[in-house]
């Protein structure tokens, strides 16, 4: 009988410890061995990658609106899985909102569990607060959630509402309490309030109706309140670069701070964006040049320690394209297939490696969530791989997408990077539905029980 189940040799792996050549070894779904490329171990199976493709971790995204059960007609856990594992995302995590009811309770969270059984990729689910619901946080905690979500501007559905200043101050203060996550969709409400309206064809209108100031503000305020109560907080897709010294200045003075960034703040820029293209309008905004640059270097600096999605689709009859308006469009952008190649062709660019891609989509989003086994070809870690082409380019045709809905500004849009093969736990991914629930535990994530 073979030793191993699975050998994959290639001339280029990225692992913890850099890139080099090495051969894989998969038994029971786990990496049992990292050794030197020249080595042959006993396997049932013997793959051999092209030299022009590059052994990656699959990339664990913490930032998806799947929107199952009650949304499902705007993206289901079947289509969502199916486009993660096309895109090399053998793992992500789902956000507690634009489904219904939201995953705000116990109840609503064992509702959610069933429809996301049997998808292509593994999956986890974020708890969120709401005005209200501080009794349910420990119990969803204990449910296995990975942490807890919630905005501090309206979140464009009326069932998830926003928490002002005495709601984060109670949340952040059990936040503690249980030592858990808030991620904060961090924008301030009165800063949006005071700017323009977002009406019309505009993208600039669009811009200056939410502007950086409203992130800048928010976040200072968010991290004053973590400090006070010694809470963990993440903040999610941040577009302003202007908030980063705020961060580090944070982050030096003992806050317990993380940020991330998404593959559209890294790719586009403001001067890009036609008037009437809404299916370039998410919110936070996709910022002028300087942010874009801004964010290239909190990576580089490790301020910004996660790239993720922010995968959030609707029925193209919700983007207004025949009209244009960004006041009346869904803000949201699908991408969830597109992202590694979407962040390769601008990490090449600017003279990174494929080693700091992983750690910033797949190592990193598995420490922020606490998804242990998940983010690095290394022994004792879940087979969750991926065959990357790094020279290999293409031209997005939305008619090859999986998700629901292929409404994405990256449309026409020539990317550097294939994918050429996934697989999780040592099983190529898009195969057969073979992905898991996953669920935090006291110590550490596991596969969530029948």
């Amino acid at each position: 009988m073979a030793e191993y189940e699975l050998v994959i040799r290639a001339r280029r792996v990225v692992t913890p410890g850099g890139i080099r050549p090495a051969t894989v070894a998969v038994r029971d779904g786990r990496i049992a061995a990292l050794a030197a490329f020249s080595d042959a171990p006993g396997a049932t199976r013997v793959e051999e990658l092209p030299g022009q493709e590059i052994l990656l971790p699959g990339l664990v995204d913490t930032h998806v609106h799947v929107n199952e059960p009650g949304r499902t007609e705007w993206e289901g856990f079947a289509s969502a899985t199916r486009a993660a594992a096309e895109g090399g995302v053998t793992t992500l995590i789902d956000m507690p909102l634009n489904c219904l009811p939201p995953t705000t309770t116990i109840s609503a969270l064992r509702r959610k569990q069933p429809t996301a059984r049997g998808g292509w990729v593994d999956v986890g689910f974020w708890g969120g607060v709401v005005p209200g619901n501080l009794g349910e946080l420990a119990g969803l905690h204990r449910a296995g959630v990975f942490g807890f979500k919630a905005f501090l501007v309206d979140s464009g559905v009326p069932e998830f509402g926003c928490l002002g200043p005495g709601d984060l101050d109670a949340a952040l203060a059990e936040i503690a309490r249980l030592d858990a996550l808030l991620i904060v969709h961090a924008e301030d409400a009165a800063v949006i309030a005071a700017a323009p309206s977002p009406a019309g064809r505009s993208y600039a209108g669009f811009l200056a109706s939410r502007p950086p100031a409203a992130e800048d503000t928010a976040i200072a305020r968010l991290l004053a309140a973590a400090g006070h109560h010694g809470a963990r907080v993440h903040v999610l897709h941040l577009a302003s670069a202007s908030a980063l010294p705020v961060i580090a200045a944070a982050r030096a003075g003992g806050v317990r701070v993380s940020a991330e960034t998404c593959p559209h703040y890294l790719t586009f820029c403001a001067e890009e964006v036609p008037d009437g293209a809404t299916e370039y309008k998410c919110c936070p905004p996709i910022r002028g040049a300087a942010h874009r640059d801004g964010l290239w270097r909190g990576l580089a600096d490790g301020l910004i320690s996660a790239v993720v999605s922010d995968h959030s689709p609707c029925p193209p009859s919700l983007k207004q394209q025949a009209s244009g308006d960004f006041g009346a469009a869904w803000g949201g952008i699908s991408s969830l297939q597109l992202g590694l190649s979407a962040v390769w062709t601008q990490a090449r660019q600017r003279g990174h490696s494929l080693a700091d891609v992983a750690r910033w989509m797949a190592a990193g989003p598995a420490a922020l969530a606490g998804v242990p086994g998940k983010g690095a070809i290394t022994p004792g870690h879940d087979a969750d791989l991926v065959a990357f082409d790094d020279a290999a380019s293409f031209t997005v045709d939305p008619a090859r997408l999986r998700h629901r809905h292929p409404v994405t500004p990256y449309a026409g849009r020539t990317l550097t990077g294939v994918v050429r093969r996934t697989w999780l736990r040592g099983q190529p991914a898009t195969a057969a539905p073979a992905g898991r629930l996953l669920a935090r535990q006291a110590d550490g994530a596991g596969t969530l029980a029948p």
